[in-house]
């Protein structure tokens, strides 16, 4: 069989005539792949998120040559990597900082996807994948957070896994299975170690890849909401986009540039950031008989392990008196029966396992089930959005206030989680997770109503 015919020469040409596909690959997604002309600074956060994926992957293989994922001794690995490995301290606080920096570039282009409806059709896949991405984040953090052996790692790790005892009927058995033991212990530090090293960095991957080829065949949003597919010129190609390579990867080199500046900055001047990132006690030995005085998640936790702290008996009773407000609005809302039916049905058993005293449900399980909802809820955004308009820049002002309060109540919970409860606190947590929850399971509604303003037929645009 013959060679490829290939319209490259020297090095290219002779690696496309022997595998075809990996040239076929790099047109497919990176030289004809047309993205629209109009991207502004927030697309720059997919690709510092890609950045931070490498550095994350780089920095934990350097450090996996030196741990050790024993409890006698995963502690002390820890601190003759400081101390005694050549550059160690670099790559553990490349490593650490790369943590908190991940989930400062992933919110963000959460939050870039919220403004300019980043997850409405044909777009749905591409955001519940991205959410899933997330989630898998989340738990590399979470198992990775138990591997210095520090004192709030353990008991960051026991607060957590003691969450699920409170689930009913298989809380107790699926605690001591995620435990590998009665108490975090070896079994915990080394079942961690193999979920951090290599089953999730391994779906991380394929949801990665899942992510890139799931934007590519629909084609990436943009500012205006617009599809630039609808306008194109005689070959196809679209008239407002233009080539991701070389413009964009050019483009996000600028981009990449300023990232660095502030990842270094943080990486050599203040990789613990006054105990944020890194806190202080985590540089002492975990000591299963000493509790420390405050037990807090990782900032990028924080928010939801505010909801779950908030969760009181009265805020359950609140919590069943509004889920009945959202069945009777939903109720209104449907038009089919069997929709009626389940809508009736859930409303009823939420507001009966809410405030009737026989059969309420503890509140701490409210709390677990409120704080997984809080992740969760992101996933039904394509659903619960019913704007006639994608982009922010279209839809009512006070549109762009809700989602300003949004952002307010998510920060404010973010800041409550980190400090220990009190009082007024909590009245004030509790505030701010109505306005979270209620900013998605009421945008049905309130994101139809006000006066938008005419969407262009194509994307605007001003050279610069």
């Amino acid at each position: 069989m013959g060679l490829h015919t290939t319209n490259y020469k020297g090095l290219l040409g002779w690696i496309d005539a022997r595998m075809p596909s990996l040239m076929s690959a790099f047109r497919t997604h990176m030289s004809e792949y047309y993205a629209p002309k109009n991207f502004n600074f927030w697309y720059f956060f997919g690709s510092f998120a890609l950045m931070v994926l490498v550095i994350q992957f780089v920095s934990g293989i350097l450090l996996a040559m030196h741990y050790k994922p024993d409890s006698n001794l995963a502690f002390w690995s820890v601190e003759f990597i400081m101390r005694e490995v050549s550059g160690g301290w670099f790559i553990r606080y490349m490593h650490s900082t790369g943590a908190s920096f991940f989930f400062i570039v992933v919110y963000l282009h959460m939050f870039r996807g919220l403004l300019y409806g980043s997850y409405r059709k044909p777009r749905e896949l591409v955001w519940v994948v991205g959410w899933l991405i997330f989630l898998s984040l989340m738990a590399e953090s979470f198992f990775g957070y138990l591997l210095p052996w520090g004192q709030m790692s353990f008991w960051g790790a026991q607060v957590i896994i003691n969450l699920f005892d409170s689930i009913p009927l298989i809380g107790r058995d699926l605690s001591l299975w995620i435990r590998g033991d009665f108490v975090v212990g070896d079994a915990t530090l080394n079942r961690f170690f193999s979920l951090h090293v290599v089953a999730v960095p391994l779906a991380l991957l394929a949801l990665v890849v899942a992510h890139i080829f799931a934007l590519h065949d629909v084609g990436s949003n943009n500012p205006d909401g617009v599809e630039i597919k609808d306008h194109t010129d005689a070959n196809g190609r679209p008239l407002d986009g233009i080539p991701f390579h070389p413009y964009y990867t050019v483009h996000d080199l600028y981009g990449l540039g300023f990232f660095f500046l502030a990842y270094c900055a943080v990486l050599f001047f203040a990789p613990e950031m006054g105990g944020v990132f890194l806190e202080g006690n985590n540089f002492s030995p975990a000591d299963p008989f000493q509790t420390p005085q405050h037990i807090a998640p990782l900032w990028y936790f924080t928010p939801y392990y505010s909801i779950l702290r908030a969760t009181t008996s009265e805020f359950v009773i609140w919590l069943g008196l509004g889920a009945l407000f959202l069945g009777v609005l939903a109720y209104l809302r449907v038009r089919k029966r069997w929709a009626r039916f389940g809508v009736a049905l859930v409303t009823f058993i939420v507001f009966i396992l809410t405030t009737v005293p026989q059969v309420r449900l503890d509140p701490k399980l409210w709390g677990v089930i409120l704080m997984a909802l809080s992740t969760m809820v992101f996933a039904l955004l394509p659903w619960l959005d019913q704007s006639p308009v994608r982009s922010i820049r279209y839809r009512p002002g006070w549109h762009k206030v809700l989602v300003g309060v949004f952002v307010a109540a998510f920060l404010v919970l973010g800041y409550l989680g980190m400090n220990p409860p009190t009082p007024v606190s909590t009245v004030v947590a509790q505030l701010c997770a109505a306005c979270y929850f209620g900013f998605f399971f009421l945008m049905p509604w309130w994101s139809r109503m006000g006066e938008f303003k005419p969407v262009p037929a194509r994307v605007t645009f001003a050279a610069h």
